[in-house]
């Protein structure tokens, strides 16, 4: 019944997504509307990570699993992609290089500031 709990919460906060997605005109994504929201919700503390902890888990351990129809999709389009392999190659791995390095400088800027911010706080 927990995870049922959890699913419905989840459930919810993307419908909510798809509905400011249909409303409001701008290029977003639902799914974005959706993690913003939930944001909102831990930010503001009305809702607590461990009330859609297990949910959330379980869908992280089959994220896989969701990648199969996509991929099975991509096998049927082979003979399109035939044609622009490589530069969609070169793409994916540049793109790859630069959200990782883009990721590792925004977590070390983030550590050095939550350092300074914790050196400031004890010297007070």
């Amino acid at each position: 019944m927990k995870y049922l709990k959890e699913s419905a919460i989840i459930l919810g906060i993307t419908l909510a997504g798809e509905w400011l997605n249909f409303m409001l005109p701008l290029p977003v994504p639902a799914g974005v509307y959706g993690l913003f929201l939930m944001l909102l919700l831990f930010c503001t503390k009305i809702l607590k990570p461990e009330q859609v902890e297990g949910a959330g888990n379980f869908l992280l351990d089959i994220m896989p699993v969701l990648f199969v129809p996509a991929a099975a999709g991509l096998m049927d389009s082979y003979e399109e992609l035939k044609a622009v392999w490589f530069p969609l190659l070169c793409i994916c791995v540049v793109s790859t290089i630069v959200v990782m390095a883009v990721t590792g400088k925004t977590a070390e800027g983030m550590m050095k500031f939550s350092r300074k911010r914790g050196e400031k706080g004890e010297k007070k």
